[in-house]
């Protein structure tokens, strides 16, 4: 079964790395993972106090809604089916239930966790303190004007900087005095109690990187790129994840999981675009697009 690659770093104690992909399965030490992903879930309660989300639809619990409902017509993921099979009400999950992080917040007994921009005045509730996501539909790891010097459109005006923009913004929020949160943030050994405070909340918060990054591809591929094209920004999608996993481990993050890419040459909207009359194109057992799916392991292996 073709899976996406999964990372899970924890800085300081050990180094995990879950990695799955169409020809093997590498598994470097135990981590929570498999309790994750593992259809009997197991509630694994006081591992973290909370969960910082960063990503794009898969991992959205809202924030694409809260951009968009200012808009005339209303979107297609804030009407019904979406969110019909658990809150039984549109949620700006792209998904008619929850989500991988949704499960994942509830096997660590934590709330499901809220979207940044469900508000203004929610942004110093204490349920911020159990978990917030920064996952936006759409969003990609690279900003939309390198994509556009790349010669491919974006639908979407939010990066992975953007989030950690807005991250950085709520953890302002720490302090009384935001001025002096950014004064004290690149001292290694402040004294700022603040500063102690915010480092300590990201030491014991599980912080998911993604996935992002997919639809730096998505918008190339199903515009007008050649496979060359987005390949050659794919160095540059990994080093702008990079930079963000050890700006946050910088800033005091123990523990993250960094998910891959999917096989996107599984995805319907691939197989209409790319549709072939050789079916050598297609792996016999799945139907899927081989040379979509060969691109995703090989983005996913670089990772």
């Amino acid at each position: 079964m073709w899976l996406f690659s999964f990372f899970l770093l924890q800085i300081k104690s050990r180094l995990f790395v879950f990695v799955m992909t169409s020809s093997s399965l590498k598994l470097v030490k135990w981590s929570f993972l498999f309790l994750v992903l593992n259809h009997n879930f197991q509630n694994i309660e006081g591992c973290f106090d909370s969960i910082i989300s960063f990503g794009d639809s898969l991992a959205d619990t809202g924030n694409k809604l809260h951009i968009t409902l200012n808009k005339i017509s209303p979107s297609h993921f804030s009407l019904p089916p979406y969110g019909e099979t658990f809150c039984h009400h549109p949620t700006g999950r792209f998904s008619d239930g929850r989500l991988v992080i949704d499960f994942i917040a509830e096997s660590f007994g934590l709330p499901l966790v809220p979207p940044y921009l469900e508000g203004e005045d929610e942004r110093n509730n204490v349920k911020f303190r159990q978990g917030v996501n920064f996952a936006v539909g759409g969003a990609t790891a690279l900003d939309s004007a390198y994509l556009l010097d790349k010669g491919v459109m974006s639908n979407s005006n939010v990066s992975l900087g953007t989030q950690l923009d807005w991250f950085k913004d709520m953890m302002s929020s720490f302090c009384k005095f935001p001025s002096v949160f950014l004064q004290h943030l690149s001292i290694t050994n402040s004294s700022c109690l603040c500063i102690k405070e915010y480092k300590e909340f990201l030491q014991n918060s599980l912080i998911l990187m993604g996935e992002i990054g997919g639809n730096d591809f998505n918008y190339g591929f199903l515009g007008n790129s050649t496979k060359e094209e987005v390949e050659s920004y794919v160095p540059a999608v990994i080093k702008t994840i990079r930079s963000a996993i050890e700006e946050l481990i910088k800033l005091g993050a123990r523990t993250l999981l960094v998910p891959g890419d999917l096989p996107i040459g599984c995805s319907t909207a691939y197989l209409t675009k790319f549709m072939h009359s050789d079916k050598g194109q297609y792996d016999p057992k799945t139907g899927c697009l081989n040379w979509l799916n060969k691109f995703s392991q090989q983005y996913n292996e670089l990772l």
